[in-house]
């Protein structure tokens, strides 16, 4: 008899099930068999004690598993995975702290509304509640963090249990969904572990009803503001992507000849090319998409939240403006702001109602809006007055960030997905990066986690193998999830980094010059140490290092020319540099601080 106390091996799993009689499974291999059914390509987890009998089975099933170097990275993953692919992604991880390091991507993906199940280990059943080693309350941790959360207690839920974490982490607002597993439910070695087999055919949650189709009645007044308006804006939010609505996005904006905003969260969600354009808003949105905001008589929030970094001080926030606000969260409706019309449901399928009572409504043909004309001259006179700008590098000196986000944009493909950290270089790539194509640009924006580039881009990359991937780092961002390129160069995963090395932490010494008297506390970081290309190249990545600015085209084709492993690239920028435009926080938007070489704005109305 075997020792009860070592877990014996899993039977491997077979393809071929004998329908005369069950397939009997442990707990840990329906968990991958359940994973299976869904449809998983790849799981990124980091293996422990508490979560050890899942890891037998993956090697018997085509589920491909990733292994981080630290649990925060495969959160991060699984986001970029989920940002870039549309499907949910996945990661698993033991008890006790591999836990808590899950917590911020759980964090982050909960405010940017990503699909994400994640799989924690969890000690035995007996032991919960006596402080077991490696136990802490991952369901009572997590319960703000996720839009829901499963602590299992029998291995013959585990089916069940999965089917619906899919099902809430896709539909509604997606978000994540923690599963935490106690061991001894899918131990081999306990009889317990045992059932037949089976997967449910649909869920049953009677208080989880998400509404997707909007009342007709909103729709029809939502149509009747947008006709009549005469100087209206469509301010975008991440919800048109999380609904795949970029298309019929655009198709509406035409048709009404609406300008478009696009937050952070939504960048591509219409083509930057596009005439109707106007860019990201916000804190350090460009001076033509905050001015618009402030100054329509209409504001479309078609998946938006607004968020205090669009909105700036909000009683001044688009005063003269009424409100329609799409979105499938009754939750966001008059949070902010009280809307005019209030529409609760799939941002995609409202605006094709919308289409559909614009083109129908009258026996004479599509309804006809007011003449926009003279509210885009005025646009067009905003763009042209205040472009973005920046005064190039002279000889000697180091390059700057906006002149190597723009190589990069012209020197990649225009379908490159691009990942970014959080500070400058994020406001930077937002800014000066050309949007084509939805999906393409991942990145952390309502918990503006420090260190999400690196793996988010290796997530998206193993999810779209075919596209080139950059991620844009900072070097503080860098020196918190470089580890992650090992993942990257052993696995395979060739992704390629641009770090923009100031040798400070930007945003915060931005914020120190500014505000702060010049009184640098705790900032400076400085170029030399670590030497990042050595980094790089212990990892397993080829490093460059580039200091002028004839160098940067050359290392980016150079870079692009990788294709076996991962790349990065040291860009040494000069440290002055600062984001404009810029709201300051809490401010109004209408005191937009445009780039001190650029003319005051008139501020009348």
């Amino acid at each position: 008899m075997a020792n009860p106390t070592t877990p014996e091996p899993s039977p491997q799993l077979s393809n071929e099930e004998d329908d005369s009689s069950p397939l009997r499974l442990n707990g840990a291999q329906a968990l991958i068999k359940s994973l299976e059914v869904e449809g998983v390509e790849v799981v990124f987890g980091y293996p422990g004690g508490a979560i050890l009998p899942v890891y037998d089975p993956i090697l018997d099933s085509p589920v491909r598993h990733i292994m981080a170097r630290h649990e925060q990275g495969a959160g991060h993953m699984a986001e970029g995975y989920a940002h870039a692919t549309g499907r949910p992604g996945v990661c698993m991880v033991t008890s006790g702290p591999a836990a808590t390091n899950i917590v911020t991507p759980l964090a982050d993906a909960y405010l940017d509304s990503v699909p994400m199940v994640c799989i924690t280990g969890q000690v035995a059943l007996p032991n919960i509640g006596t402080d077991a080693f490696q136990e802490v309350d991952t369901t009572g941790i997590t319960r703000s963090i996720t839009k829901h959360n499963f602590l299992v207690t029998k291995a013959e839920d585990i089916p069940r249990v999965v089917k619906e974490a899919f099902h809430i982490a896709t539909t509604g607002r997606p978000g994540p969904v923690l599963i935490d597993v106690p061991k001894n439910i899918v131990n081999a070695s306990n009889p317990d572990a045992y059932f037949d087999w089976y997967y449910p055919e649909d869920v049953d949650l009677p208080g989880y009803k998400p509404v997707l189709e909007p009342e007709l009645e909103a729709i029809e007044q939502a149509v009747e503001l947008m006709r009549t308006a005469e100087r209206p804006v469509l301010y975008v939010g991440g919800g048109v992507l999380k609904a795949r609505g970029a298309n019929i996005l655009q198709k509406l904006a035409e048709m009404g000849n609406i300008p478009v905003v696009t937050t952070l969260m939504a960048r591509g969600a219409i083509p930057d090319s596009h005439e109707l354009t106007l860019g990201m808003p916000g804190m350090h949105g460009n001076y033509t998409a905050v001015t618009a905001i402030q100054r329509c008589d209409l504001l479309i929030a078609m998946g938006s939240r607004f968020d205090d970094r669009v909105t700036g001080k909000v009683s001044e926030f688009a005063p003269d403006a009424k409100v329609i606000h799409v979105d499938i969260d009754p939750a966001e409706h008059g949070k902010i702001r009280r809307p005019d019309v209030s529409i609760v449901g799939d941002c995609r399928i409202a605006m094709e109602r919308m289409v559909d009572n614009i083109e129908t409504s009258s026996d004479d043909g599509p309804l006809t809006f007011a003449d926009h004309g003279p509210w885009l001259k005025r646009i067009r006179e905003w763009q042209a007055d205040y472009p973005l700008v920046y005064q190039p590098s002279e000889e000697g000196e180091y390059v700057k960030p906006q002149y190597v986000l723009e190589q990069l944009r012209d020197l990649t493909p225009d379908d490159t997905i691009v990942a970014s950290g959080v500070g400058q270089h994020q406001m930077w790539a937002s800014q000066y990066w050309n949007f084509e194509h939805p999906y393409t640009w991942i990145n952390s924006g309502g918990l503006g986690t420090m260190g999400f580039s690196i793996p988010a881009a290796i997530g998206a990359k193993a999810g779209m193998p075919d596209r080139m991937v950059w991620a844009v780092d900072g070097d503080g961002c860098f020196q918190m999830t470089a580890q992650e390129l090992i993942t990257a160069a052993v696995d395979k995963i060739p992704v390629k980094i641009a770090l923009l090395n100031n040798a400070y932490l930007g945003m915060v010494r931005q914020w120190q010059e500014m505000f702060y008297d010049e009184r640098y506390s705790s900032v400076h970081l400085g170029y030399d140490v670590p030497d990042y290309v050595g980094w790089a190249e212990s990892m397993g990545c080829v490093g460059i290092r580039v200091e002028t600015a004839e160098e940067v085209a050359p290392a980016i084709l150079k870079a692009n020319a990788v294709t076996d492993r991962p790349v990065v690239v040291e860009f040494r920028c000069d440290s002055a540099e600062k984001v404009f435009p810029m709201v300051t926080a809490g401010g109004s938007n209408d005191d937009v601080l445009v780039d001190p070489s650029q003319p005051e704005p008139d501020r009348s109305r």
